[in-house]
Protein backbone atom coordinates (compact mmCIF):
# COMPACT_ATOMS: atom_id res chain seq x y z
CA UNK A 1 0.00 0.00 0.00
CA UNK A 2 3.29 2.46 -0.17
CA UNK A 3 2.66 5.17 -2.86
CA UNK A 4 6.24 4.34 -4.18
CA UNK A 5 8.94 1.91 -4.63
CA UNK A 6 11.45 1.65 -2.22
CA UNK A 7 14.21 0.72 -4.60
CA UNK A 8 13.50 2.48 -7.99
CA UNK A 9 11.13 5.69 -6.47
CA UNK A 10 8.28 4.74 -8.76
CA UNK A 11 5.61 6.32 -7.68
CA UNK A 12 2.21 4.24 -8.14
CA UNK A 13 -0.25 6.88 -8.12
CA UNK A 14 1.06 9.25 -10.64
CA UNK A 15 2.72 6.31 -12.61
CA UNK A 16 6.18 8.47 -12.61
CA UNK A 17 9.65 7.97 -10.93
CA UNK A 18 9.89 10.46 -7.88
CA UNK A 19 13.90 11.66 -6.92
CA UNK A 20 12.70 11.66 -3.59
CA UNK A 21 10.75 10.30 -0.53
CA UNK A 22 8.21 12.53 0.37
CA UNK A 23 6.73 12.76 3.94
CA UNK A 24 3.72 10.18 4.12
CA UNK A 25 0.80 12.36 4.69
CA UNK A 26 -1.36 10.99 7.70
CA UNK A 27 -3.74 7.81 6.64
CA UNK A 28 -6.78 9.31 7.83
CA UNK A 29 -6.16 12.62 6.37
CA UNK A 30 -4.20 12.10 3.19
CA UNK A 31 -5.34 13.76 0.24
CA UNK A 32 -7.12 12.41 -2.62
CA UNK A 33 -5.40 13.98 -5.51
CA UNK A 34 -1.67 13.46 -6.64
CA UNK A 35 1.35 14.47 -4.79
CA UNK A 36 3.34 17.49 -5.32
CA UNK A 37 6.05 15.54 -7.75
CA UNK A 38 3.26 14.35 -9.90
CA UNK A 39 2.33 18.00 -11.08
CA UNK A 40 5.82 19.12 -11.36
CA UNK A 41 6.75 15.77 -13.66
CA UNK A 42 3.19 16.03 -15.68
CA UNK A 43 3.78 20.27 -16.26
CA UNK A 44 0.64 21.08 -14.36
CA UNK A 45 0.86 23.96 -12.24
CA UNK A 46 1.79 23.13 -8.66
CA UNK A 47 -0.61 23.96 -5.98
CA UNK A 48 0.13 26.32 -3.80
CA UNK A 49 1.70 25.31 -0.48
CA UNK A 50 -0.66 25.64 2.64
CA UNK A 51 0.38 28.67 4.75
CA UNK A 52 1.27 28.23 8.11
CA UNK A 53 -1.30 29.59 10.33
CA UNK A 54 0.10 32.84 12.00
CA UNK A 55 -1.53 32.72 15.01
CA UNK A 56 -0.59 29.24 15.82
CA UNK A 57 -3.56 27.34 15.28
CA UNK A 58 -3.73 23.50 15.56
CA UNK A 59 -6.76 20.72 15.53
CA UNK A 60 -8.59 21.08 18.53
CA UNK A 61 -7.95 19.36 21.65
CA UNK A 62 -9.54 18.90 24.40
CA UNK A 63 -8.61 21.97 27.12
CA UNK A 64 -6.44 21.43 29.47
CA UNK A 65 -8.15 24.30 31.52
CA UNK A 66 -11.47 22.65 31.70
CA UNK A 67 -10.48 19.95 34.30
CA UNK A 68 -13.61 18.00 35.42
CA UNK A 69 -15.51 19.70 38.67
CA UNK A 70 -13.60 18.26 41.59
CA UNK A 71 -16.85 16.25 43.78
CA UNK A 72 -18.25 18.08 46.81
CA UNK A 73 -17.44 17.46 50.14
CA UNK A 74 -19.02 17.30 53.26
CA UNK A 75 -20.70 20.90 54.56
CA UNK A 76 -18.23 21.78 57.14
CA UNK A 77 -19.15 21.47 60.91
CA UNK A 78 -18.76 24.34 63.49
CA UNK A 79 -15.89 22.10 64.73
CA UNK A 80 -13.94 22.42 61.51
CA UNK A 81 -11.56 25.40 61.47
CA UNK A 82 -12.69 28.08 58.80
CA UNK A 83 -10.63 28.09 55.36
CA UNK A 84 -7.80 30.45 54.50
CA UNK A 85 -7.28 33.19 52.07
CA UNK A 86 -3.85 32.37 50.69
CA UNK A 87 -1.73 32.74 53.04
CA UNK A 88 -3.86 35.14 55.92
CA UNK A 89 -5.00 33.50 58.82
CA UNK A 90 -8.64 34.21 59.59
CA UNK A 91 -9.01 35.01 63.27
CA UNK A 92 -11.99 33.98 65.27
CA UNK A 93 -14.37 37.25 66.53
CA UNK A 94 -13.21 38.85 69.56
CA UNK A 95 -15.66 37.12 72.49
CA UNK A 96 -18.53 39.71 73.95
CA UNK A 97 -17.44 41.65 76.96
CA UNK A 98 -18.84 40.86 79.90
CA UNK A 99 -21.13 43.48 81.62
CA UNK A 100 -19.12 44.79 85.02
CA UNK A 101 -21.18 43.58 87.85
CA UNK A 102 -22.25 45.72 90.35
CA UNK A 103 -20.04 46.09 93.57
CA UNK A 104 -21.43 43.73 96.79
CA UNK A 105 -22.32 45.55 99.22
CA UNK A 106 -20.30 44.52 102.43
CA UNK A 107 -21.21 41.80 104.46
CA UNK A 108 -22.23 43.01 108.12
CA UNK A 109 -20.19 41.16 110.25
CA UNK A 110 -21.10 39.77 113.77
CA UNK A 111 -20.20 40.78 116.72
CA UNK A 112 -17.64 39.22 118.63
CA UNK A 113 -18.32 38.15 122.40
CA UNK A 114 -16.84 40.06 125.03
CA UNK A 115 -15.83 37.81 128.45
CA UNK A 116 -15.32 39.18 132.05
CA UNK A 117 -12.11 37.49 133.80
CA UNK A 118 -12.78 38.34 137.68
CA UNK A 119 -10.12 37.59 140.56
CA UNK A 120 -8.36 39.44 143.21
CA UNK A 121 -5.66 41.84 142.06
CA UNK A 122 -2.34 42.73 144.51
CA UNK A 123 -1.46 45.58 142.92
CA UNK A 124 -5.00 47.13 143.12
CA UNK A 125 -5.21 45.99 147.00
CA UNK A 126 -1.68 48.13 147.31
CA UNK A 127 -2.97 50.89 146.31
CA UNK A 128 -6.72 50.69 148.02
CA UNK A 129 -4.64 49.69 151.29
CA UNK A 130 -2.74 53.82 150.99
CA UNK A 131 -5.98 54.98 149.87
CA UNK A 132 -7.87 53.84 153.30
CA UNK A 133 -7.41 55.03 156.94
CA UNK A 134 -7.27 52.64 160.14
CA UNK A 135 -10.27 50.76 159.36
CA UNK A 136 -8.60 48.79 156.18
CA UNK A 137 -5.80 47.84 158.26
CA UNK A 138 -8.03 44.15 158.86
CA UNK A 139 -8.09 43.52 155.69
CA UNK A 140 -5.79 40.74 154.09
CA UNK A 141 -5.73 39.67 150.22
CA UNK A 142 -6.73 35.91 149.80
CA UNK A 143 -4.29 33.74 149.72
CA UNK A 144 -6.11 31.32 147.14
CA UNK A 145 -8.65 32.25 144.62
CA UNK A 146 -10.35 30.46 141.43
CA UNK A 147 -10.35 32.33 138.31
CA UNK A 148 -13.83 33.07 137.23
CA UNK A 149 -14.68 34.11 133.81
CA UNK A 150 -18.16 35.05 132.58
CA UNK A 151 -19.59 35.87 128.97
CA UNK A 152 -20.99 38.81 128.79
CA UNK A 153 -24.83 38.31 127.31
CA UNK A 154 -27.89 40.24 127.56
CA UNK A 155 -28.22 44.24 127.73
CA UNK A 156 -26.30 44.69 130.80
CA UNK A 157 -24.48 42.70 133.18
CA UNK A 158 -24.78 43.84 137.44
CA UNK A 159 -21.68 43.44 139.83
CA UNK A 160 -22.48 43.51 143.83
CA UNK A 161 -22.91 41.29 146.73
CA UNK A 162 -25.96 38.82 147.43
CA UNK A 163 -28.79 40.11 149.72
CA UNK A 164 -28.90 37.42 152.53
CA UNK A 165 -32.20 38.65 153.48
CA UNK A 166 -33.73 38.47 150.01
CA UNK A 167 -31.91 36.34 148.01
CA UNK A 168 -31.34 39.21 145.47
CA UNK A 169 -28.10 38.07 143.09
CA UNK A 170 -26.27 40.19 140.69
CA UNK A 171 -24.49 38.47 137.98
CA UNK A 172 -20.77 38.63 139.53
CA UNK A 173 -21.43 37.86 142.64
CA UNK A 174 -18.73 38.67 145.17
CA UNK A 175 -20.04 37.17 148.09
CA UNK A 176 -19.14 33.61 147.34
CA UNK A 177 -15.70 32.79 149.12
CA UNK A 178 -13.77 34.61 149.25
CA UNK A 179 -16.22 37.51 149.77
CA UNK A 180 -14.84 40.98 148.56
CA UNK A 181 -16.26 43.16 152.32
CA UNK A 182 -15.64 46.28 149.84
CA UNK A 183 -18.08 45.70 147.22
CA UNK A 184 -21.15 47.26 147.97
CA UNK A 185 -24.65 44.79 146.99
CA UNK A 186 -25.45 47.21 144.03
CA UNK A 187 -22.11 48.46 143.25
CA UNK A 188 -22.08 48.60 139.52
CA UNK A 189 -23.15 47.75 135.99
CA UNK A 190 -21.68 46.36 132.45
CA UNK A 191 -23.47 48.10 129.59
CA UNK A 192 -23.78 46.97 126.55
CA UNK A 193 -23.14 49.38 124.00
CA UNK A 194 -24.87 49.91 120.14
CA UNK A 195 -21.64 48.88 118.24
CA UNK A 196 -21.29 45.47 120.51
CA UNK A 197 -18.73 46.60 123.03
CA UNK A 198 -19.40 47.22 127.02
CA UNK A 199 -19.21 50.18 129.05
CA UNK A 200 -19.11 50.17 133.30
CA UNK A 201 -21.57 52.35 135.47
CA UNK A 202 -20.93 52.82 138.92
CA UNK A 203 -24.23 52.78 141.13
CA UNK A 204 -23.24 55.10 143.71
CA UNK A 205 -21.35 52.22 145.79
CA UNK A 206 -19.81 53.13 148.98
CA UNK A 207 -16.00 52.53 147.89
CA UNK A 208 -16.49 53.91 144.77
CA UNK A 209 -15.07 52.37 141.03
CA UNK A 210 -11.81 53.14 138.99
CA UNK A 211 -10.79 51.60 135.93
CA UNK A 212 -6.94 50.92 134.94
CA UNK A 213 -5.50 51.32 137.89
CA UNK A 214 -6.62 55.52 138.35
CA UNK A 215 -6.39 56.99 141.76
CA UNK A 216 -10.12 58.72 141.05
CA UNK A 217 -12.87 56.25 141.22
CA UNK A 218 -15.68 57.43 138.20
CA UNK A 219 -18.74 59.31 138.72
CA UNK A 220 -21.90 57.25 139.68
CA UNK A 221 -24.24 56.75 136.69
CA UNK A 222 -22.21 57.85 134.38
CA UNK A 223 -21.22 55.85 131.43
CA UNK A 224 -17.26 54.97 130.86
CA UNK A 225 -16.77 53.44 127.59
CA UNK A 226 -14.29 49.95 128.08
CA UNK A 227 -11.84 49.25 125.49
CA UNK A 228 -10.27 45.23 124.84
CA UNK A 229 -8.54 44.66 127.88
CA UNK A 230 -9.70 47.05 130.51
CA UNK A 231 -9.63 46.59 134.01
CA UNK A 232 -12.72 47.88 136.21
CA UNK A 233 -11.58 47.72 140.15
CA UNK A 234 -13.97 47.33 142.80
CA UNK A 235 -14.49 46.80 146.91
CA UNK A 236 -10.94 45.39 148.16
CA UNK A 237 -8.95 43.35 145.90
CA UNK A 238 -11.44 42.53 142.93
CA UNK A 239 -10.25 43.43 139.51
CA UNK A 240 -12.64 42.34 136.48
CA UNK A 241 -10.71 42.88 132.73
CA UNK A 242 -12.64 42.51 129.86
CA UNK A 243 -11.56 40.91 126.65
CA UNK A 244 -13.50 40.94 123.30
CA UNK A 245 -13.44 37.42 121.91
Amino acid sequence: MAPFCEECRWNFLTGTATSYTPIAPPQAQRPLGPPPGAAAASGAPAAPPAQQDPFGYHDSRPSQVNRPAEPLGAEPTHHQAPPRADDDWVLSPPSQPQPPQAPQPPQPQAPQGWTAYIGPDRDYFMAMMRRSGPEASGLNLPAYAPPKQLPLQGNQVSIGRRRHSTGESPDVDLAVPPEDPGVSHQHAVLVQQPDGSWAVVDQNSTNGTTVNGGEEPIQPYVPVQLQDGDRVHVGAWTTITVRRG
